[in-house]
């Protein structure tokens, strides 16, 4: 690799990391988790969980990255060098925190290329075509436009990896001017907009027709919905929505100045994600209920972002410039998780193979258009591979 890389204040570590944690696990997964396991006791499991057993893994990650200087694969090396019993094994997890955001940022990549053509569909069409009303026959079956147009958008061909290429060569651009000129200005400028956008909606929903329903389901605990799929959601969500286990901490904290203190560090990163997925909830959830009641919110599901809310947005005053904010905003959330993805295999490749910064990103690149493509094909001319549709079961 190339000279040491390096965040360069306090504040460019923080932002930086939080726009890591604050992607689309906070604004599209944990608001239709929440929903669908009963809003306000999903909300209060998932807050314990982040405060106890989130807490200790963001402070362990960030604390290897800091005292190595290295990325996933290195930072277990150096942890386990000496070690000839099973400590010396787990070395292993090193390898598991590097797998992960290669097989991860092309997912975020083809989900970023999503929001890309929505908002331009917003933009250029009228808001009416997304009327909770508005309908179409697909296959003798009756189905809402906004879910057809949806459909007929992710199974075409050439749309989707178009969109796919633009979201690619932002993230391209952000990581090639490096961690200080690129990652780190990047979040700068985009976490203040993202927070304030993000107020925006809520405001917006707060006003909404009947959205006292949908505040009351997402802040009152229900004990009757509570089960183990209550806990094991929210502990699934707590890895994607603080970046745990995925080496990107561990990368981070590699570039943090010695100077700054960890546990101050830490614990404002912890606290942006964990009050940015509470406000995304407060975003989505009452808009949902205040549109369809609990039932239309329990079975939003995966497409509660691109086929419930542009309904959410036709039915209520103002929607074609809100809906336009809301999507600006998930594609932020998209743009700042993947760069840090993109940021953490560029790491690992570059130091594991020693190679410049440069061929490194054209490394981490080749591998997110070959898995990325294969991926947004399997919803069009490679369906036929059933396992390749795997986003919608995410």
């Amino acid at each position: 690799m190339d000279s040491k890389q390096g965040f360069t204040s306090k504040i460019g570590f923080v932002l930086a990391a939080a726009g890591s944690a604050i992607g689309l696990g906070n604004i599209w997964r944990f608001p239709y988790l929440t929903a669908k396991y009963g809003g306000g006791i999903f909300l209060l499991t998932y807050l314990i969980l982040v405060l106890t057993f989130g807490y200790a893994l963001l402070i362990s990650e960030n604390c290897i990255g800091r005292m190595t200087g290295k990325g996933p694969i290195g930072s277990y090396r150096d942890l386990c060098k000496g070690q000839k019993s099973f400590l010396g094994f787990l070395r292993i997890g090193g390898w598991i925190n590097a797998i992960v955001p290669i097989i991860i940022v092309p997912y975020y990549c083809v989900i970023g290329g999503w929001v890309a053509k929505y908002i331009v569909a917003l933009t250029v069409n009228p808001i009416s075509r997304f009327h909770r009303d508005a309908s179409v026959i697909v296959d003798g079956q009756k189905i809402s436009a906004s879910q057809a147009y949806f459909t007929e958008f992710i199974s075409s061909t050439w749309s989707p990896i178009f969109y796919f290429l633009i979201f690619i060569a932002i993230l391209v651009i952000v990581v090639a001017c490096g961690v200080e000129k690129g990652v780190e200005r990047f979040n700068k400028i985009l976490m203040p907009l993202l927070i304030l956008m993000l107020i925006a909606i809520c405001i917006y929903s707060i006003f909404l027709p009947n959205a006292g329903a949908g505040f009351k389901y997402y802040l009152k605990p229900d004990l009757s919905k509570f089960s183990y799929m209550t806990v094991v959601a929210a502990m699934g969500q707590l890895f994607y929505s603080l970046s745990i286990a995925m080496g990107i901490m561990v990368t981070y904290g590699s570039y943090m100045r010695k100077e700054d203190s960890l546990i101050s560090n830490v614990n404002q990163v912890e606290f942006f994600d964990t009050f940015v997925a509470f406000l995304a909830g407060m975003m989505i959830i009452p808009a949902v209920v205040a549109f369809g009641g609990e039932k239309a919110a329990e079975a939003a599901g995966p497409g509660l972002v691109f086929i419930t809310m542009p309904q959410v947005f036709a039915n209520f005053p103002g929607g074609k410039i809100f809906g336009i904010i809301f999507f600006l905003l998930v594609l932020f959330a998209a743009a700042t998780s993947a760069i840090s993805l993109l940021e953490t295999n560029v790491q690992t490749i570059g130091q594991e193979l020693k190679l410049t910064r440069k061929r490194a990103i054209i490394w981490g690149v080749a591998e997110i258009l070959v898995i990325g493509i294969v991926t947004v094909l399997g919803y069009s001319v490679l369906s036929f591979v059933h396992p390749l549709s795997f986003i919608d079961r995410y």
